[in-house]
């Protein structure tokens, strides 16, 4: 969430920089702006009610002392008419703050000056690319077909289990799945990050916290008679471990790397784009999170990114970082890299992260703070990547390592597997 401080202040270049998300805010940062001089103004007739108030209520003890019975009893009814109009003052000056905030979280978090402008993901800025491109011939397989050939996923069960976009993954490649998940946990934790297990499921506080709510509720599935949401990521979950804390400047960074089930929705996802393990409603996936000193997140932004990089160059895919363009930048992010990894069966490029520095914008929302040396209290920056999800990384995998004798594993992943081969 925006700081009515910061648009107060700087109005213009708030306007300016949310156009590049194709956000008009003009009309929101004025009637923020104008209900930030009503809080003002009221806040002000309160503090100076309840003033008038106290004093009248010293004197009043002073004229009984003096045997002033009237004097006394008058300002006694003066003192009642000012804690009554104390009492609509705050209930006013309530109402005043709570659709302040109302109407600040409608707004888009400001994005970094590098990030471009666009419309889509078509304008996204292809920043880096790496490995060579497998050339499979005519005869390749989707991973679909891979699957079934193999019997390591079944679709069709877990539609009849559940629906579309909850597969089963059966022998060798539920330990495919276990395989992945250890590797990049073992690899986040040589790089600093602690383990951390956390709920499948978030309360509203939570998915406010980092965004999600009230922006994203339509993607994520409710459990109505609890009023709790299973999680789309573990990165809100883990950030919000740190909702309404006070850190110390000596524990930052914050590395934290989780495992989990993500659900989404979905809704509306239809054609050969998401067919298999293109887009699935529950998938597995690994994601790091830390929460950074403020002049130090975009450094730990890069450190983040080489760190995604170099798990998929282990994993030996050829990969593409994109410099996401405003259009395409999520409400709550202020610079997104996505890492895609190209599937050469598909013969098309599959997004498996991103990798965000969100600077104060959920710290905001979560009242997520630490004490400087100099022992003022700030806001904290907060930073996630996915370190990495699994389906499309699997399905990379499958088809650019299928080979006439089976499915060829990484070397970096067969201590894991414990096998070399699929057949």
């Amino acid at each position: 969430m925006l700081q009515i401080n910061y648009l107060r202040e700087n109005k213009a270049e708030a306007i300016e920089r949310l156009a590049v998300k194709n956000f008009d805010a003009s009309k929101i940062i004025d009637q923020a702006i104008e209900l930030d001089n009503l809080r003002r103004q009221t806040q002000n007739q309160l503090d100076e009610t309840l003033a008038e108030a106290n004093n009248a209520s010293r004197e009043i003890g002073g004229f009984f002392k003096q045997g002033m019975i009237n004097e006394a009893n008058e300002l006694k009814l003066k003192t009642a008419e000012l804690k009554a109009q104390s009492r609509e003052l705050t209930e006013k000056l309530g109402k005043i703050v709570s659709d302040l905030k109302e109407l600040i979280i409608q707004l888009p978090n400001i994005p970094h000056p590098s990030v471009p402008s666009g419309n889509s993901d078509a304008d996204n800025e292809t920043i880096l690319q790496e490995g060579k491109i497998p050339e499979l011939g005519d005869k390749a397989l989707p991973h679909w077909e891979l699957a079934s050939k193999y019997n390591i996923i079944d679709f069709d069960l877990g539609s009849k289990v559940t629906g579309a976009g909850f597969p089963f993954y059966i022998g060798k490649g539920a330990k495919l799945q276990r395989a992945l998940i250890n590797f990049f946990l073992d690899r986040a934790m040589e790089a600093g990050y602690t383990e951390i297990q956390p709920p499948l499921m978030v309360n509203e506080d939570s998915g406010y916290g980092t965004g999600q709510l009230p922006d994203k509720e339509g993607q994520m599935y409710h459990v109505g008679i609890d009023n709790l949401y299973m999680i789309p990521t573990a990165e809100v979950p883990i950030t919000n471990i740190y909702r309404n804390v006070i850190l110390k400047e000596g524990e930052l960074p914050v590395k934290n790397v989780a495992y989990s089930q993500c659900f989404r929705r979905e809704a509306g996802s239809y054609g050969k784009d998401v067919r298999g393990l293109n887009r699935l409603h529950q998938f597995d996936k690994v994601e790091i999170v830390q929460i950074q000193h403020p002049d130090k997140s975009y450094e730990t932004l890069e450190v983040m990114r080489n760190h995604i990089a170099s798990l998929i160059q282990d994993l030996e895919l050829p990969y593409r970082i994109l410099r996401l363009c405003g259009g395409d930048l999520s409400f709550t992010s202020a610079l997104t890299f996505d890492f895609e990894v190209y599937s050469a069966a598909q013969k098309r490029w599959l997004e498996v992260s991103s990798v965000s520095n969100f600077e104060n914008f959920q710290a905001n929302r979560m009242k997520l703070r630490f004490k400087d040396k100099n022992g003022k209290t700030r806001q904290a920056h907060t930073l996630n990547g996915s370190a990495l999800a699994l389906p499309r990384i699997v399905a990379a995998l499958l088809e650019n390592n299928q080979t006439l004798e089976g499915i060829r594993i990484p070397e970096a992943l067969v201590p894991y597997t414990g096998f070399e081969l699929i057949n």
